[in-house]
């Protein structure tokens, strides 16, 4: 990790400053079109029945169908898992961490949950561990996991369904990157100075840089923030 002391963006009077954010504005806001336009054609994209999965919940068995808990949307981000481990992906761990607050999606008949491809046992033990306050349900007992893109010993995943009655459709899917328009974290850093300080971004020289997410916390630290 950079210990030097980082290099500074020129200074500029207040005229000229506010003349390149608004250079800066206009591109944000054809970004943003564009991203208005994307969502529009994922509204439009066709979707794909499924099997009736089981997963498991903290009370048991549970049908995919009723993980909806009578919502007829569902957002599921599949945790990376290994088993045995006290601490488990850090990326996901503080990921999730983020979304502690899902009452919004009532309104809009939708629900948002993890789920995991280690037992159920496992999972609660480590959502209590690490303070994460999402509803957490396992699908060790089923292949959703390695069917919906996100097996054990794989990496996560985003998938949203749709419920018609008993039947459940996959409509959407993503990973990697395409999970960063869910959280604010990375929108936060891309706001700073220096964002996200991760030697792949392109940066001016003399940037604090360093491997990506050297900087990101460890999954016990995720819990030390969560504990009063």
């Amino acid at each position: 990790m950079t210990t030097h002391t980082p290099a500074l963006p020129p200074v500029a009077d207040a005229e000229a400053w506010s003349r390149r954010l608004e250079e800066l504005r206009a591109r944000e806001k054809s970004a943003t079109r564009e991203l208005d336009d994307i969502a529009a054609a994922r509204r439009r994209l066709p979707m794909v029945q499924i099997d009736d999965y089981t997963l498991v919940g903290a009370n048991g068995p549970v049908r995919l169908a009723d993980v909806f808990d009578g919502k007829r949307q569902l957002i599921t981000y599949h945790h990376m898992w290994n088993p045995g481990a006290e601490w488990q992906c850090p990326g996901c761990t503080g990921f999730t961490s983020q979304f502690t607050r899902l009452e919004f999606l009532e309104p809009h008949d939708a629900r948002f949950v993890i789920v995991t491809p280690g037992t159920i046992e496992e999972a609660l033990a480590y959502k209590q561990r690490v303070g994460n306050q999402m509803e957490w349900y396992s699908s060790s007992e089923s292949s959703f996991a390695a069917d919906m893109g996100a097996p054990l010993g794989g990496g996560f995943q985003v998938n949203v369904f749709l419920r018609d009655g008993d039947t459940v459709y996959r409509t959407y899917s993503t990973q990697g990157r395409g999970t960063e328009q869910l959280g604010h974290t990375f929108g936060l850093l891309d706001l700073l100075p220096y964002g996200r300080q991760e030697d792949w971004q392109d940066s001016p020289e003399g940037w604090p840089q360093s491997p990506t997410y050297s900087r990101w916390p460890t999954s016990d630290a995720f819990a030390r923030y969560a504990t009063p």
